[in-house]
């Protein structure tokens, strides 16, 4: 009997997965926290290792340079879980020696099982799940600013029909509850005076947070998982860098709060399969903050089409659909008002999300991006998980029939 060792510290999730490695014929060992499991790898030695980045007392990187510097454990097989948003994070895991990293947000328990049954080779006397594809045929890993960060193929046949809608089920009795604590968890951070006792409190909700990531993930919950791994990376950046914490950042925090009680809302059923990547447009006629629009949108895995010149962005929109677009405002020949107000007399164009990315927050420009026909305004410069939150937001919403927020 092959034995394992899974670190995390979400008891739920570290269950679900213990008892699912079990049923595969593994002897499992569950520590939640990163000294628990240093102390785990010396006590039971694992042929295997999965490992949660995320963990109190020392996070995984650190377990994994320490792991990697003692002789035994160098070359001891590493399964990370991580979140899509930290790239910097997964690529510091690759460095310090992970054998794979696969997104926590994405990542059924059965296709864990299938990649540590590829990783040590099936175990003898046990039948795995049926056949896929090994991961590398699986379409795309994720290419991010970090490298390549794999992904878990969608959830699909060979996934348990009856543990998944037990666990979906237990997922969804809980979640109102759950979102209950979320709201109250933000309270706490915009009502706290103390600066240190906010950042405690924004630790709080972090933790509530990548908890839903995390047991949304193991119940199939996709959509919910997607959102809320993207607010935990913003929180994580909130707390890192505490001068962001803003009315700005905390309405964005709130607001992705209340999408996810939208999410929960229609979670009752499977999932359908994924729907088709969204068209996103950015019009600025300023280089780099095309490309920073454009790299906030890859965090999110969402591809987009950039546009230097707004003359041609509404030729472009009169001849293709976008579902999303981004404009900058400040523009030679047509500016972002006048481009919002021309595209919004265009078929098919009346309700589609249009954000304004500029540097024109006053009064009197926010005032005309609501005339104009916009729905949302963002300040440059802005953080990167924000906005990428602002067009998850919005394509999750489309894809639910509404415009978004």
């Amino acid at each position: 009997m092959k034995k394992m060792l899974i670190i995390e510290d979400d008891k739920l999730v570290g269950n679900i997965y213990r008892h699912r490695f079990q049923a595969a014929g593994f002897q499992v060992t569950l520590a939640t926290d990163g000294e628990a499991g240093l102390r785990a790898v010396a006590d039971c030695q694992p042929d295997i290792v999965i490992l949660d980045l995320m963990l109190p007392k020392l996070n995984g990187v650190e377990v994994l340079k320490r792991l990697r510097a003692t002789g035994k454990a160098r070359s001891l097989p590493v399964i990370v879980m991580s979140n899509a948003y930290m790239s910097a994070l997964v690529q510091e895991a690759r460095n310090a020696g992970a054998d794979h990293c696969i997104n926590k947000a994405s990542c059924t328990p059965n296709h864990l099982v299938d990649l540590v049954n590829r990783t040590l080779g099936p175990l003898s006397g046990v039948e795995p799940t049926p056949a896929k594809p090994a991961l590398k045929a699986e379409p795309g890993p994720t290419s991010t600013s970090a490298g390549m960060h794999r992904r878990c193929p969608p959830t699909g046949a060979e996934d348990d029909p009856a543990l998944q809608a037990e666990l979906r089920q237990a997922f969804l009795k809980s979640a109102s509850e759950e979102l209950a604590r979320l709201r109250s968890a933000l309270q706490a951070v915009i009502k706290s005076d103390d600066a240190a006792m906010r950042l405690q409190h924004l630790v709080s909700l972090y933790g509530r947070v990548h908890s839903l990531t995390s047991n949304s993930a193991v119940a199939g919950v996709t959509s919910v998982a997607k959102m809320a791994s993207a607010l935990e990376a913003l929180l994580k950046e909130l707390h890192e860098k505490p001068k962001n914490l803003t009315a700005s950042t905390l309405r964005t925090v709130a607001h992705t709060i209340d999408f996810l009680g939208v999410l929960l809302g229609h979670s009752g059923a499977r999932e359908a399969d994924p729907l088709p990547q969204p068209n996103i447009m950015v019009v600025d006629d300023e280089a780099f903050s095309r490309r920073a629009v454009i790299g906030a949108l890859e965090k999110a895995n969402l591809k987009c089409v950039g546009v230097e010149d707004p003359n041609v962005a509404l030729t472009m929109l009169s001849k293709n659909h976008f579902d999303l677009i981004f404009l900058d405002v400040d523009m030679p020949r047509l500016n972002g008002f006048e481009l919002c107000a021309r595209l919004r007399a265009l078929p098919g164009y009346a309700r589609t999300p249009v954000v304004f990315v500029t540097a024109l927050t006053d009064f009197e420009s926010r005032a005309r991006s609501t005339l104009s026909g916009g729905n949302d305004l963002i300040a440059k410069p802005f953080l990167f998980i924000e906005l990428a939150i602002k067009a998850l937001t919005y394509v999750l919403k489309g894809q639910l029939g509404g415009p978004g927020p």
